[in-house]
């Protein structure tokens, strides 16, 4: 058991010649503890194919209904819960640098998709192809450059697969460039003076972008991204409250407890108290809310 709610590092076996980047396991292999009380902080980027079962997963908080052929798609630094001991997946997990010179776009794939027909056909094979590989040529040289390039040859096909999005509009633009840039910088600013400096446009330019692709303002999506971030590492670690806090720019305490008490509708004690003592198979969830560079709708609950 691994009370901090995060991943164990892949094992590094000193018998290869080189790092292992991309491995595949079962989705029982990523619970912190048998009944999954606590959700995991994914520290690697993932595909996680349902094989068995149904039920719902919890990506972000938000709950996915899984049943054979659903895929998701965990981006590192996401928490991932999947209570239902009647589900069963597989995963293909990978390093951030396993896909370093080759044109494929992970963060182009859905957080969820129902796949079918022979879309759902060509991916189990794909992913079986890859997870027996993984064991089988494990030890061999050429193993890293095939593993790779399966990988890239999985991603690109769930991108061509997925629904064709339309041309982007010039507010979905200038959003896309405000959320990677409080992507990078959400731990140490919250103004959306300094995001609209980095961007070369103005306050308004933002807040407008904002409240068409979301409804929200520009201040209101730093806010909820950084509250995201808290909500994580609360209900995944046992990391001091004070301590995440100060990790989010958050001088005092007390204000850290102020604002995630006005973004989420509970203290960050209470939070992860209602963590700590939730019945098997419930977890508390903060109010909803999107991380920027991956819209709401994206994560919303799929029709079944």
């Amino acid at each position: 058991m691994h009370s901090s709610g995060q991943l164990p590092p892949v094992p590094v076996d000193a018998a290869l010649p080189f790092p292992v980047e991309i491995d595949t396991l079962a989705l029982a292999d990523l619970a912190g503890d048998p009944g999954w009380r606590r959700p995991v902080l994914v520290e690697k980027d993932l595909l996680v194919l349902t094989t068995g079962g149904h039920g719902d997963a919890e990506l972000d908080f938000q709950p996915l209904p899984c049943r054979p052929g659903t895929l998701l798609r965990v981006r590192a630094g996401q928490v991932l819960r999947c209570p239902c001991p009647q589900l069963d997946a597989t995963v293909v997990r990978w390093d951030a640098t396993a896909l370093g010179g080759l044109d494929v776009d992970p963060d182009a794939v859905p957080a969820w998709r129902q796949l079918a027909g022979e879309d759902e056909d060509a991916v189990i094979s794909e992913v079986t192809q890859l997870a027996v590989d993984c064991v089988r040529h494990r030890a061999m040289p050429a193993a890293r450059a095939l593993l790779r390039h399966q990988l890239a040859v999985l991603l690109l096909r769930l991108t061509l697969t997925a629904e064709a999005r339309p041309a982007s509009r010039p507010e979905e633009v200038t959003f896309e460039r405000f959320c990677r840039e409080v992507e990078r910088g959400y731990r140490h600013s919250r103004r959306v003076e300094d995001y609209a400096a980095r961007l070369g446009c103005s306050v308004r330019t933002l807040t407008r972008a904002c409240l068409a692709v979301t409804g929200r303002s520009a201040k209101q999506v730093i806010d909820e991204r950084v509250a995201l971030q808290a909500s994580r590492l609360l209900a995944a670690t046992d990391e001091p409250i004070a301590r995440i806090g100060r990790g989010l720019g958050f001088t005092e305490p007390t204000n850290f407890g102020r604002f995630f008490t006005r973004e989420v509708g509970m203290s960050p004690g209470a939070f992860r108290a209602a963590r700590d003592n939730a019945p098997a198979g419930r977890v508390v969830r903060p109010r909803p809310s999107a991380e920027p560079g991956h819209p709401r709708p994206q994560l919303s609950r799929p029709r079944a």
